[in-house]
């Protein structure tokens, strides 16, 4: 929870445009409870500190699998906070919430935005959903600061979940919403992590791929470019090549 508090303070008191804090994005949590492998909440906290501190207007952009339950009803009712989720639908994977007319209540009525996906969705409809949404509420929204989950679990890889992407959501997704922080927010993004239990094959590739974008990493460019054989680095490969799959 820290860590996420940190990266808020560090991107609204302008020392760095973008923090990101993988050990973060713990989003099942309630004020009152823990859930789904989450003890506390840190975008939750974040967001109610970036809130309270600073008096901004927070879209929360979250590309897990399960629906971001714990930050959606934190924020249920309010006008300044704007959470937004893409998953599996709750039809078939935990939390079993997430539809489409769960869109806020009193003042927050209207910033409240479910993307539920079918089990195997693969990649050109997770992305033709994704951009076409987002793009939309922030541009209605216009936020100050954009905080963004990152968990990795929609991978065919992951065995939690049904849906069938591949790492190329995980490339273009922080892609677009690296856009969105500075057509909207003067670039003012928080990155935290989230699920993902493919341990080998998805998460280090998945979460190293939203830092590569972050800081606008030559590698970055490569694979947008579809220039897919940038070598591991040697000594990564000799320190793991024991344990990985």
């Amino acid at each position: 929870v820290g860590g996420s508090v940190l990266a808020a303070d560090l991107v609204m008191s302008g020392q760095t445009l973008h923090a990101y804090h993988m050990a973060g994005g713990l989003h099942h949590a309630f004020p009152d409870h823990g859930s789904g492998f989450c003890v506390y909440n840190d975008a939750s906290i974040a967001i109610a500190h970036i809130r309270k501190q600073y008096g901004v207007r927070v879209l929360y952009i979250d590309t897990d699998v399960h629906h971001g339950d714990g930050v959606q009803w934190t924020f249920y009712n309010e006008s300044e906070v704007c959470t937004y989720s893409i998953h599996e639908t709750g039809k078939f994977l935990f939390p079993g919430t997430g539809f489409v007319h769960e869109r806020g209540a009193e003042h927050g009525y209207g910033a409240n935005f479910n993307v539920p996906v079918d089990p195997y969705t693969e990649d050109d409809s997770w992305l033709e959903s994704f951009t076409a949404s987002i793009r939309k509420v922030a541009a209605a929204f216009k936020p100050d600061i954009i905080v963004s989950q990152h968990g990795c679990d929609a991978h065919a890889f992951d065995p939690l979940s049904h849906t069938h992407c591949s790492m190329r959501i995980y490339q273009e997704m922080p892609a677009i919403i690296h856009a969105l922080a500075h057509q909207y927010a003067e670039g003012r993004w928080v990155a935290v992590g989230g699920g993902g239990y493919d341990i080998w094959r998805v998460v280090p590739r998945a979460w190293a791929l939203v830092w590569l974008e972050m800081i606008n990493h030559p590698i970055s460019a490569a694979l947008a470019e579809k220039h897919s054989d940038v070598p591991l680095p040697a000594s990564w490969l000799n320190r793991y090549f024991k344990e990985s799959p």
